[in-house]
């Protein structure tokens, strides 16, 4: 037995191999002691091996679920290997054989995965300066490709958030380490374009990829290879749920670095933390499906208007006019749908379970009524998604037929095919369950035909089934009756009938099993054909959930249609932020203006008088108008927009070796490189984790590289009252702030942004307010008011960006300076400026 687990685990030596042995999952050698301290169970040992005990430690086989979910947490594999043979079959052990691989990204299993999130599996390539990136949903079928410049790839990585990277060993990417909880390298020759080809073409049946606009993607493609090869082999099987190939370009979507994604907390807060974000609170789907789509959603505000304008529509037509729309009955017309996409890629792999298909079939019966509660006539959108949602009838009548109102868990235990649906299974069941019955009428009838009043029909586990006459009526019994036992009072027979019967009962639960199992594997394999159909609904279903979240929403926050014009600038009425909104009593809605005249707005204002609010909250009113959804606004126009870009708030990278300081230039870098002029730039307070000098003049002439050169849409903040003077030397910059004021000794914010810059910062009162000692406060008071004064005696201060004056030039003094003017060194040999430079030597000393 050990000779046949060493067999299986020398193809698998980086992976725990769990090896089913009767109704236990064992683990040996150096697995069963990773195992014992990962998983929290008991190690031991058995036998020995080169005189060693052999370390062993297991779980029990209805249990391994639980133990796979935390170790594919942990970001580790795992390989099972199953008894696959017969017991008595062969002379040695049991044959086993893999029968699958559990990895971070190839999850299908229910019990493993999020349903509210996905988890995909990554690739990546990089060759002469282009990044190859390839990404497979295992759980939905989603496969797509995409090339992008090297510095993209922490942003590709933000938005994808993969559960698995695949990379070749010999490309060195920390920021993958650093980002991704598992990393898998594999050898180089594993990443080929031409493999590529071959096994996609031969998968998909073309002639080549140009269908799928893939062709001239070699670098994508080679990493293609590795991960569909890698798929497959986990799966042990065809991936026939996968049934395209998607390219994405870079101007598909916004563009948000992770830097962006962090700040606005889209998904997650700043801490980590799944809530309070962006998503938590529109995340009003009644589908996995849906709630997965707004989420993908979210991180992917689109680029293309028109398909914004769709999204758009259709949330209108679900909310209606005057809040009447049906999103309330399509709301409960959606809750019945169990999660039709992962359900389909279960039945393409054959790992489908049966209560998964009992939940299929009342999805699939669900879908006319959620139809129905559709308007007659709406959007195209919308149609297309009624069109989509048509109830499969066939499929649909083939589940009601064959699986039963409420199947076991399991194949293993029956009662999962539905009485009537195949004959030879009904008659095996009829034959277990009406076991008595039958013995009742044939001991009544053998009685009647006999006459032997006291003669029984009974069965025990040692000679089955027999007719017992008592010695004093033997004389009476039939010739057909064949003697099976003698007793002290008593003998017993079997009759043909009996027998054949005996032959039938005995073994009808075993063949019901076998009945039941073949059937259902053979309705598996017969709704395979069916899972582009299921995938199409599914996908229906998810975006009519999603848009529906977004309409609901509206409803209940009073969300507004933005309108996307084709004119630059960005006009926000009565703005809110979506989420901070919803933690406060009482939010003041601000405006924002920003066009061609008017492209900077320079925010300054006290600590915590919510300019870094303001801020978010333009950026995440434009991401939700390009997601498809409403807007926290009571009007809101946005013209052309590429990118939204966001430098708040810092902090060190201790792994990489880059203080505060640093990480906020590198992000201030990636944003005057990156932006355009149709870009959002929000930039927090930049410059303070250096000198005030030194941060004063990097804050200026980043904010006038921003007008002069990137010309973007920007929000710009600052403490530095010095930059306000901004404004009058570029009129396309405005200053705003957000007002406090002094109330006694404390300080009331008034969240209300105003024209023209702020008088004062009321530094010393946020400091009082968050906790200083009063001792300290007075002592900055005082130093505060003297540092005032000496400005007031010396005279009013310079201003420090004004115009300087040109370098006057150097004068001429030195001999060796003389002697460098005279020098033409165009026209010296080699020689010739060897010994004027040993001259100017001589000069100097």
């Amino acid at each position: 037995m050990m000779q046949q687990y060493l067999r299986i685990k020398v193809q698998h030596p980086d992976i725990l191999l769990f090896y089913r042995m009767g109704d236990f999952y064992e683990l040996f050698f150096d697995d069963a002691e990773k195992a014992a301290r990962i998983l929290d169970i008991t190690l031991t040992t058995r036998g020995a091996s080169g005189g060693q005990p052999i370390k062993m430690a297991g779980v029990p086989h209805h249990a391994l679920e639980p133990y796979l979910a935390k170790l594919v947490k942990m970001g580790e594999s795992a390989v099972i290997a199953e008894q696959v043979g017969e017991p008595g079959a062969t002379k040695g052990p049991m044959e086993r054989a893999v029968s699958r691989i559990v990895t971070p990204g190839t999850l299908t299993d229910a019990a493993l995965l999020d349903d509210r999130a996905d988890a995909p599996l990554l690739a990546v390539q990089l060759h002469r300066g282009v990044l190859g990136l390839v990404w497979l949903n295992l759980a939905n079928g989603d496969f797509r490709l995409v090339e992008a410049a090297p510095e993209n790839l922490v942003a590709h990585l933000e938005r994808l958030r993969p559960a698995e990277a695949l990379i070749p060993e010999s490309l060195k990417l920390p920021a993958l380490d650093a980002r991704v909880p598992a990393v898998r390298r594999l050898a180089d020759w594993q990443f080929d374009a031409a493999t590529a080809r071959e096994l996609l073409t031969a998968h998909f049946g073309t002639r080549d990829l140009a269908g799928f606009g893939a062709e001239g993607m070699d670098v994508a493609l080679a990493a293609a290879a590795a991960l569909f090869e890698f798929a497959r082999s986990t799966q042990r099987q065809t991936l026939a749920h996968i049934t395209t190939l998607r390219v994405e370009r870079e101007g598909d979507f916004l563009r948000m670095d992770a830097q962006t994604r962090r700040n606005l907390e889209i998904s997650e807060t700043l801490r980590g933390e799944p809530a309070p974000t962006l998503l938590s609170l529109l995340d009003l789907t009644q589908t996995s499906l849906g709630s997965r789509w707004l989420r993908h959603a979210l991180h992917h505000p689109l680029a293309s208007r028109a398909a914004c304008r769709d999204r758009h529509a259709v949330v209108g037509t679900l909310l209606g006019d005057t809040g009447d729309g049906p999103l309330r009955a399509v709301a409960a017309a959606l809750r019945p749908i169990a999660d039709i996409e992962r359900i389909a890629t279960r039945i393409a792999l054959a790992s489908v379970r049966p209560r998964e298909l009992a939940a299929l079939r009342e999805s699939l019966g669900a879908l006319q009524p959620l139809r129905e509660t559709l308007p007659p006539a709406g959007p195209a959108l919308l149609e297309q998604i009624r069109a989509d949602l048509a109830t499969p009838v066939d499929t649909l009548a083939r589940l009601r037929a064959a699986i039963a109102p409420e199947p076991a868990t399991q194949v293993r235990d029956g009662g999962v095919i539905a009485p009537g649906f195949d004959a030879e299974l009904d008659e095996l069941r009829d034959i277990q369950n009406n076991c008595g019955e039958f013995l009742v009428v044939l001991e009544t009838r053998e009685r009647e035909r006999t006459g032997i009043p006291t003669l029984k029909v009974e069965f025990n586990r040692v000679h089955g089934f027999y007719i017992e006459v008592t010695h004093a009526n033997t004389e009476r019994v039939p010739d057909d009756y064949r003697r099976r036992q003698t007793m002290k009072n008593a003998e017993r027979y079997i009759t043909p009938e009996l027998k054949a019967f005996e032959d039938k009962a005995l073994s009808a639960q075993d063949r019901s099993l076998a009945r039941e199992k073949m059937l259902f594997e053979a309705l598996v394999a017969e709704l395979g054909a069916t899972v582009p159909t299921l995938q199409r609904i599914a996908h229906a279903v998810a975006l009519l959930d999603g848009l529906n979240a977004f309409a609901d929403a509206a409803a209940r926050f009073d969300y507004r249609a933005p309108e996307l014009s084709d004119e630059p600038g960005i006009s926000i009425t009565g703005g809110r932020h979506p989420v901070v909104e919803r933690q406060v009593d009482a939010f003041i809605s601000n405006d924002t203006q920003l066009g061609p005249t008017r492209r900077m707005l320079l925010v300054t204002g006290p600590n915590m008088g919510g300019k870094s609010t303001y801020m978010r909250q333009v950026a995440l009113i434009v991401l939700l108008a390009h997601c498809g959804a409403f807007v926290p606004a009571t009007h809101c126009r946005i013209g052309p927009v590429d990118a939204i870009f966001t430098r708040i708030g810092a902090s060190d990278d201790l792994a990489s070796g880059r203080s505060t300081f640093m990480v906020e230039m590198t992000e201030a870098a990636a944003i005057l490189n990156g932006a355009t002029e149709h870009s959002l730039v929000l930039m927090d307070e930049i410059g303070r984790g250096t000198s005030t000098f030194d941060g004063m003049a990097l804050a200026y002439s980043i904010a006038r590289h921003l007008l002069d050169r990137n010309r973007s849409h920007a929000l710009f903040s600052t403490h530095y009252f010095e930059l306000t003077r901004l404004g009058q030397e570029y009129p396309e910059c405005a200053n705003v702030h957000l007002g406090a004021v002094e109330h006694g000794h404390s300080i009331v914010f008034l969240h209300a942004v105003q024209e023209g810059p702020a008088s004062q910062s009321y530094g010393i009162e946020v400091a009082a307010l968050a906790g200083i000692p009063p001792a300290v406060v007075r002592d900055a008071k005082r130093r505060l008011r003297a540092l005032e004064n000496r400005e007031i005696a010396n005279g009013p201060q310079d201003d420090l960006f004004a115009s300087l004056p040109e370098a006057e030039p150097a004068q001429v003094s030195h001999p060796a300076l003389s002697a460098l003017a005279g020098l033409d060194p165009d026209s010296l040999t080699p020689r010739e400026a060897m010994e004027a430079l040993y001259g100017l030597r001589r000069l100097l000393d």
